[in-house]
C-alpha cells in the first residue's frame, strides 16, 4: 500500500477522513475478498466463513466488536455496531453479502478468483456483486477509526451469507433469530444503486433503488396416467405440463405502475425532454419507455409482474408415459401485485397442473420523497454534479427483503462512477466481472459522505 496521509490532517483540510490509505485499502480489500472463493451453488454448497473472518479481523482492527453468527457450520455472518453521537437518533443498517454465484473459468479472460488488478481495473467474481461494496464499507469504517470520526446515527454493519440462494443461512437467519443486533435500525442501504448509467451523450444517470419486485419461484406439478408410449393417452402429464408452461411463457402481463416506477418515469421523461405525465389517467407507459433509449432498461422490467419458465423434469424412458411431470418458474411480483399474480397463475396452470411457491419473498417499496432519499441524492451529486439521480425499482431482489421483517426500509446504494461503455448490468453474474479502481475511489467518497450526513 502507498504511504497514508495523516487522517486527522485530511479531515481538517477536506472535511473527509478518506485519505490515500483508504483509497488503497478499498482496492486491496476488493481484490483480496475476490481471492476468497465463496461460490454459492445453492443447496447449501457454499462456505463464507473465510471471507467473514477476513471482514471481522478488519472491523476489529478498527476498534469494533464484530460477532460471527452461523445457522449452519461454515455459513458465517458478521455484524458490528458503530455507536453514533446522537443516542436519540434511529440507527442505520449497511449490509452486503459475502457469497458469489459460480464462475466457469474457461469462459473468462482471467482466473475469476484471482482478484487481479490490471490497467486500473480489479477483475474477478464479486468485483461488482458485491465484494466491491463490502470493501468500501471496510475502508470507510477504518478511515473513521484512524481519524476519530463517529457518525451521528448508530451504524450497524452486516456482512451476510447465502444471499445468492435462499438467504436462509444469511439475512433470513439474522432477522429471525438475532433481531436484537439491529435494534433501532429503521433504514438500510445495500447493493444495486447509485452507479453511473450512461443514457446517451451528455446524460449520466445514477439510479438509486427504492423498491424491489417480490420473488416468486414456483414449482409446477402435473399428474396424469402412466402408460405405454405407443398408446393414446388423454391424461399425459407431460402434455399437461407443457401446455401450462407454454401459456405462462406466452402470457402478456398488464402494466401496473408503482409509486417508485411512476417517479422514475416522470424523472426520465423530464430529462429526455418528453412532454408526458405518468400520473395522468390515460398515461401509456409502454409508449414513453419506447422513447427513452438506453434509459428504458431501468424501468422496462418493472412495469409488470413476470413469470419465466426455467426448468423441466419428466419421465425416465422414451417409450414410457410418466405419471407426473414438474417444472420451475421464476416469477416476480410488483409491490401490490401479489393478488393478481396468484389469480393469473391459477388461470394459466389450469385444472390439471398444481403450483406452489418453491421460494417466496416479499416485494418492497421505499419512499422517494423521504429525507433519506434526498441525502442519498445529495451525496452522489456532491461528487458528480453533472450526474442526474433517478429512483428506480429493482427487477430482482436483495437481502433488504429479509431485513424488512424488522421494519427496516431498504434502499439500493453502492456508489460507483463508471466510464462510458462499461456495461454495469452485464457484470452481475456475467463473464469477466470487473470494476475500475477509480470507481471504487468514488464509492468510498460518496459512501463516507452519506453515512456521516445521514
Amino acid at each position: 500500500m502507498a504511504e497514508s496521509t495523516n487522517p486527522t490532517s485530511t479531515l481538517q483540510e477536506t472535511g473527509s477522513p478518506i485519505d490515500a490509505r483508504a483509497r488503497d485499502e478499498v482496492v486491496a480489500f476488493t481484490s483480496e475478498l475476490i481471492r476468497i472463493d465463496t461460490t454459492n451453488r445453492g443447496g447449501g454448497d457454499c462456505r463464507e466463513r473465510p471471507a467473514a473472518e477476513y471482514a471481522a479481523e478488519r472491523l476489529a482492527a478498527a476498534g469494533l466488536e464484530p460477532v460471527l453468527l452461523e445457522r449452519t457450520p461454515g455459513r458465517t455472518n458478521v455484524v458490528a455496531r458503530i455507536p453514533g453521537t446522537d443516542p436519540t437518533a434511529d440507527a442505520l443498517l449497511v449490509h452486503g453479502h459475502l457469497d458469489v454465484v459460480p464462475a466457469e473459468a474457461a469462459d473468462w479472460s482471467v482466473d475469476p478468483f484471482s482478484g487481479e488488478v490490471r490497467d486500473g481495473v480489479v477483475w474477478g467474481r464479486g468485483a461488482v456483486d458485491m465484494k466491491n461494496m463490502d470493501a468500501m464499507v471496510l475502508s470507510v469504517v477504518r478511515a473513521w477509526a484512524r481519524a476519530g470520526v463517529r457518525p451521528r446515527r448508530d451504524v450497524v454493519v452486516a456482512f451476510t451469507a447465502d444471499e445468492e440462494a435462499s438467504a436462509e443461512d444469511g439475512s433470513g437467519f439474522l432477522a429471525d433469530h438475532h433481531p436484537e443486533l439491529f435494534e433501532g435500525c429503521t433504514e438500510g442501504i445495500s447493493e444495486s444503486g447509485a452507479y453511473s448509467f450512461h443514457a446517451g451523450p451528455g446524460m449520466t444517470l445514477y439510479p438509486i433503488a427504492a423498491g424491489e419486485r417480490g420473488t416468486a419461484w414456483l414449482k409446477l406439478t402435473a399428474h396424469g396416467t402412466a402408460g405405454h408410449g405407443s398408446k393414446v393417452n388423454p391424461a399425459n402429464a407431460v402434455s399437461r405440463l407443457a401446455a401450462a408452461v407454454a401459456r405462462i411463457g406466452e402470457h402478456e402481463w398488464p402494466v401496473r405502475l408503482t409509486p417508485t416506477v411512476r417517479a422514475a418515469l416522470a424523472e426520465l421523461g423530464r430529462l429526455h425532454g418528453i412532454d408526458t405525465d405518468p400520473y395522468a389517467a390515460d398515461f401509456d407507459a409502454d409508449e414513453l419507455i419506447a422513447k427513452l433509449g438506453r434509459a428504458a432498461d431501468l424501468v422496462a422490467p418493472t412495469v409488470r409482474n413476470s413469470a419465466n419458465p426455467t426448468m423441466l423434469n419428466a419421465g425416465y424412458k422414451v417409450n414410457v408415459i410418466p405419471g407426473h411431470a414438474t417444472a420451475f418458474v421464476d416469477g416476480r411480483m410488483l409491490p401490490g401485485g401479489e393478488d393478481e399474480f396468484h389469480a393469473t397463475m391459477d388461470r394459466l396452470t389450469g385444472p390439471d397442473v398444481e403450483w406452489e411457491f418453491h421460494h417466496r419473498e416479499v416485494p418492497l417499496e421505499a419512499p422517494v420523497d423521504s429525507p433519506t432519499f434526498a441525502k442519498l441524492r445529495a451525496a452522489v451529486e456532491r461528487f458528480d454534479p453533472t450526474g442526474h439521480v433517478v429512483p428506480y425499482c429493482m427487477a430482482g431482489g436483495t437481502d433488504a427483503k429479509q431485513f424488512s421483517r424488522l421494519g427496516i426500509t431498504g434502499y439500493g446504494f453502492s456508489p460507483l462512477k463508471l466510464p462510458e461503455g462499461y456495461d454495469y448490468a452485464a457484470m452481475f453474474h456475467g463473464v469477466d466481472e470487473r470494476v475500475p479502481v477509480e470507481a471504487l475511489h468514488f464509492g468510498v467518497d460518496v459512501l463516507d459522505h452519506y453515512l456521516r450526513s445521514a
